[in-house]
Order: C-alpha cells, then structure tokens, then sequence
C-alpha cells in the first residue's frame, strides 16, 4: 500500500467518528452466521473459503507496509510454533462452529460461541496466573447458568428448539468457544509482540493449511460449486472477516478496550435479529431468555477484563 493511499485511509479514518465504525464492524460481523446458513456447501469448505479469502485480502496490506515486512523477518522457531498452535485451533473454531449452525439455531450458536470471554478469564487464571476480580466471577457464574439453560433447557422443559439435533449443535458451538480461547490465550504474547496484520496472515495462514487437510481428507470437493456459493464464500471473508474485525481492532486503538469488549456482545443480538428477519429462525422463549442471561455474563465478565488491562 502506498503513503499517499495510506493518508487517504487516515482522512477517513478521522472523519468517522469511532463509535459509529465499530457499530458497523459489529454488524458485519453479525452477517457471519447468515451467510454460512445460506451456503450450502459443506462445512470446512465454507470455513476454509472464509479463511482463505480473508487472508488472500489481507497479504497486500502486509507486504505494502516497511513496519509489516520488518516484523516478518524477525519471526522465530518458537513465534512459528506459537502460530501454528494458535492457527490449529482457529481452525478447530471455525469448523466447530460452522458445523454447529446445521445443527441448533443462529440464536443458540452465536451465542455460546461468544462465550468464549468466559473461558479465556478461566484460562488466563488457571495457566498464567491472571488475577480474578470478584466482578469477573460473578461474570462467569451467571454465563454458566445461561450456558446451562441456552444448551440443553428446552429439552429439559419439553420444547422444540430450532434445528435439527440443538443440543449436538449447541454442544459444537461450546467447542467452538473453547478452541477460540485456545487460540487467544496461545497467540497472546505473538500478538503483543507483532502488529495486527502480520500476526493475522501468519495465524490464518496457518488456520487456512489445517482447514484444506482436513476438507481434503474427508473428502469434499474443493471446486465444482454454483456462483452464489463462491459470492457467498467471498462475502464471509470481507464482511464479518476483514470489514468487521479489521474494524474492531481499528476501533481500539480510539476507543475504550472495555467498551468495544462489550460492544461485540451485540453480536449475538444482531445475528438473532438477521435470522428471524432473513431465514425465518424465531428463537423460543427458553433459548430468549438462556441467550438474555448469557450475554449478561459476558458483559460483565468482557468489561471487567479489559478494564484489569486497561486501568486508565
């Protein structure tokens, strides 16, 4: 990228004021499990493509920029383990969590996929020896009884979730969580270490090479498919891949680390909105009511976490 496209960015960036682009990110984001539900083709294929595809996007900002391609050259035997471990297990959350939208609703899987914050405080006490505020457990208690209640209560109760096997898919999406706090906690010091976009092309690069082994070895074609499935695999990519976290991680840098924490809990309400309006998902009251509890941990447990880093 050149300095003078650079500056043009920089003039934008200055005139959007930074809450109104992280409401944007935020729905773009939200468009992620829409656009995997209208696809049709299988689900490491589709997370595959939107793996790739970001990372294909992203790769002219990283060579574009001096800072970026210095930060390359000083990648080590141990960064590239650390990327390869942290890329393993984004690839493990985004076949989880593809997988699981066959399975239960939008409502239900967005949500416990979101969890993630919760294990990423769990993890962060347990193996780096973080320290945990009274707020923060009070988070994850209350996450944990709307986990509960999200994953398996309306069977409990005698209702019809939405989805063909929801307690399997609503079990795929804690999965999927788990595997992104995997990959949080593994790629922590890379990331403090590198800017943002040579870390991303290295950890999706590595994210992309898992996804194709394991579409390969089970054996889904890679190509063959109608054009509304490549626009849809495009779609992901630059949507909820690069216009909303691209812009989320912009959004940092202008706005409180706690606030754009707890603005991605928003996520999950938009994602349910999207589903009602375009794919007819009307979540059921016990799935309202478990998501409503779940997202309240979050918040809680979000904020508090990004104000222990960010005292100021």
């Amino acid at each position: 990228m050149t300095t003078a496209s650079e500056g043009r960015l920089a003039a934008v960036a200055e005139r959007v004021p930074p809450l109104t682009a992280l409401s944007v990110a935020v729905l773009a984001v939200s468009t992620s499990a829409i656009l995997v539900e209208w696809s049709r083709a299988p689900s490491l294929v589709k997370a595959f493509y939107r793996v790739l595809f970001t990372t294909l996007l992203l790769v002219p900002l990283a060579v574009g920029r001096s800072a970026d391609r210095r930060a390359f050259r000083r990648l080590r035997g141990r960064d590239l383990a650390v990327a390869v471990v942290s890329g393993a297990a984004l690839a493990l959350h985004f076949a989880a969590w593809f997988e699981s939208l066959r399975w239960t609703s939008v409502a239900a899987s967005v949500t416990l996929v979101q969890s993630q914050p919760i294990f990423v405080a769990v993890g962060a006490w347990a193996l780096l020896d973080e320290r945990v505020t009274a707020r923060t457990v009070a988070g994850i208690v209350v996450a944990l009884v709307g986990t509960v209640l999200l994953a398996g209560g309306d069977a409990l109760v005698g209702g019809t979730a939405v989805g063909p096997r929801p307690t399997f898919g609503n079990a795929l999406a804690l999965v999927g969580a788990v595997c992104y706090t995997v990959y949080v906690l593994a790629g922590r010091s890379l990331r403090q270490r590198f800017p943002v976009v040579p870390y991303v092309v290295v950890v999706y690069g590595v994210c992309t090479v898992v996804l194709l082994g394991a579409a390969v070895a089970r054996g889904h074609p890679l190509l063959g498919y109608a054009r509304r499935e490549w626009l849809l695999f495009v779609g992901m990519a630059v949507g909820p891949g690069l216009v909303g976290h691209t812009v989320v991680n912009w959004a940092l840098a202008h706005v409180e680390s706690s606030v754009v924490s707890v603005s991605l809990v928003g996520e999950p309400v938009g994602s349910t909105v999207l589903a009602a309006l375009l794919l007819a998902e009307v979540p059921t009251p016990v799935t309202a009511v478990g998501g409503v509890i779940v997202l309240a941990g979050i918040a809680v447990t979000a904020r508090e976490r990004a104000a222990a880093d960010d005292p100021d």
